[in-house]
């Protein structure tokens, strides 16, 4: 039997009304659960996702304080625009959630691309160590909550998708960094490592392996997930949202799967 996603969650609004949360991959997937979540929680949103991105279903949220910014996450000074955006529009930076990130190509290791494995990480590993670098500085003196979007990926092996693999470890490590140097600043860092979820990028990935019949490919995925189905993106931003409340004021340096047991075997 397939277990059903709930059809509705709690937001933590009691440590996130007013607080400022950056956001990056905002426009889509797991990042746009994730500014929903917030906004309903009364948090006011930076949203950071590439130039032409789908801003029109962000904006139809209809969140009342958000901030749209558009540039790469692995470009230091479209980092640094975007925490000086969030600093003049909002005075602070309360909580950043790294969720930027792509699959790069699946298939064998000794078939992988040079050029693919290199955007992959510059993507995936350098856009997380910007943010938390540029992130953490903005909270100096007064603490804050990052949490890093990871996956399972992050925290077993795999096949077939090594550079995806290599850059979501590389995110679990800098988790664990990160929270042992930014604790006594008052900065809890976390992240959250999902199984496949209902996601375009998923969705890109199952027709890329089998243009004729991705839902043979769900099948398989899915076959491997006790619970029978992938994530819906709220389940993940929930549990986003759950790491950067003060629910999670003793939590730093946790690599958390949510994978409907995928990693329970």
């Amino acid at each position: 039997m397939t277990a059903q996603a709930p059809s509705s969650w709690p937001a933590h609004a009691s440590s996130l009304a007013g607080l400022v949360t950056l956001v990056t991959g905002a426009a889509r997937g797991i990042g746009l659960a994730t500014v929903a979540q917030l906004a309903r929680a009364g948090a006011k949103v930076v949203a950071f996702d590439l130039s032409g991105s789908p801003w029109s279903e962000l904006r139809s949220l209809g969140a009342t304080e958000l901030l749209e910014v558009e540039g790469d996450v692995g470009h230091g000074s479209d980092w640094e625009r975007a925490i000086s955006s969030t600093l003049e529009r909002f005075g602070r930076l309360d909580v950043l959630v790294n969720n930027a990130g792509i699959s790069g190509e699946i298939g064998p290791l000794v078939d992988c691309r040079d050029d693919m494995f290199d955007e992959v990480m510059r993507v995936n590993a350098r856009g997380v160590f910007l943010g938390l670098k540029h992130g953490a500085r903005a909270m100096m003196g007064r603490g804050g909550s990052i949490v890093n979007v990871s996956s399972v990926s992050g925290i077993g092996g795999g096949r077939y998708t090594v550079a995806y693999t290599a850059s979501k470890h590389a995110v679990v490590g800098m988790t664990k960094l990160a929270a042992v140097e930014l604790a006594s600043a008052g900065i809890r860092v976390n992240a959250v490592c999902p199984a496949p979820t209902s996601t375009e990028m998923v969705f890109s990935m199952e027709r890329s392996v089998s243009p004729a019949d991705p839902e043979a490919v769900r099948r398989g995925m899915t076959r491997m997930i006790p619970m029978g189905r992938y994530a819906e993106p709220t389940e993940i931003a929930q549990l986003i949202v759950f790491l950067a409340s003060d629910a999670a004021s003793f939590m730093t340096g946790t690599a958390i799967p949510i994978d409907g047991g995928l990693k329970a075997g």
